[in-house]
């Protein structure tokens, strides 16, 4: 019996993943589309059950690890309650295909990202016909998210942090913190000279590519990043094999794009601190995993104790690290259905 060649069956399963992502009912939105943001085009995905639900603006980690390839693993249930708004950022994913690098290589700033999250938040607005939407961001992301929803509080009903980052360089210290205790209760030799190579860690050496990649490997292999799992390799990374959105030309950009984003950004990133931040404009809300040692989860909950907000809640996420859509996406779904739904009223005063 002739055997089907890998690339067939690679097609067909694909097709199968965009028929079940397929929105069928007229009250509906699925768009995927580039837009001029900041100067460059950078590509928004737009999907939800119904028009008139609120708008979440998700925005991504990494750096430069877009998320829209992964969307058909974990959205597709929040779709029925929010439109769900996606884009790969510069210098990511189909955006950064999109753009000659050399044209998008001397902004890859923090101020830039912040810039274009506010821009195509004004974009869905008008786009949707809504007075407000939802921030929400992962990792990375979440630096670029808390600093528009300070700039910009006026677009947004609240604030979502999911593996927030309140100090780069604590998180650091404790991430590889937990790798070396792990390594050593394990009896990893190989995991903990790779460790010891590094130290003191991050220290005044320069930190390089080279250092964060052995700095996150040991951490991520006991589960710092999806709990329980020595990594996300296959399920996560793997998404975009899978994805209706990119096509197999198009995964060679996420690397890529890594590739291009993080040497360029890592300065500003490890100054990162919002400790400083005692009072937020906005509704915010903060899922936590328990298991978390990529942006461990103790400075969050911490911050999140002595701010002052409109209103501010923690989710504990007991089964998750740093993927909770991805782990525990039932969890992600009733919380924010239980937490944040409630703060989007998108109706004028004079209406309510």
């Amino acid at each position: 019996m002739a055997q089907t060649p890998p690339s067939e069956d690679y097609a067909k399963a694909r097709a199968v993943v965009e028929d079940l992502m397929r929105i069928p009912a007229p009250e509906g939105v699925q768009e995927t589309y580039k837009a001029r943001i900041g100067g460059i085009d950078q590509w928004i995905s737009v999907r939800g059950q119904d028009r008139t639900n609120p708008v979440i603006l998700f925005i991504h980690g990494g750096p430069a690890t877009p998320q829209i390839p992964s969307l058909w693993q974990f959205q597709r249930p929040l779709e029925e309650y929010f439109t769900m708004v996606n884009y790969d950022q510069r210098g990511a994913g189909r955006t950064y295909g999109e753009n000659p690098p050399d044209q998008v290589a001397g902004t890859l700033q923090i101020q830039t990202y912040v810039d274009d999250a506010i821009d195509i938040a004004e974009h869905i607005r008008e786009k949707l016909g809504k007075r407000k939407v939802v921030l929400m961001a992962h990792s990375w992301g979440t630096i670029i998210g808390m600093r528009a929803a300070l700039q910009r509080p006026d677009l947004f009903h609240a604030y979502v942090g999911i593996g927030q980052v309140i100090n780069t360089m604590e998180n650091e210290q404790l991430s590889v913190a937990y790798g070396l205790e792990q390594a050593r209760r394990h009896g990893n030799k190989e995991a903990v000279a790779e460790i010891e190579s590094i130290s003191p860690y991050p220290g005044d050496t320069p930190l390089t590519r080279e250092r964060i990649v052995i700095a996150r490997k040991w951490p991520q292999h006991y589960g710092g990043l999806s709990a329980f799992r020595d990594g996300s390799n296959v399920y996560h990374f793997g998404a975009a094999r899978l994805s209706p959105d990119y096509s197999p030309a198009e995964r060679g950009f996420i690397n890529d794009g890594s590739l291009f984003t993080l040497g360029r950004v890592i300065d500003e990133f490890l100054a990162v601190d919002f400790n400083d931040v005692r009072e937020f404009p906005i509704p915010v809300v903060m899922f936590m995993g328990r298991h978390d040692y990529t942006t461990p989860s103790a400075p969050t909950a911490r911050w999140l104790d002595k701010v002052q907000a409109p209103s501010k809640q923690g989710v504990w996420f007991e089964h998750s690290a740093h993927m909770m859509p991805w782990e525990e996406p039932g969890k992600t779904l009733v919380s924010l259905l239980s937490h944040v739904r409630p703060l989007a009223d998108d109706r004028t005063p004079a209406a309510r």
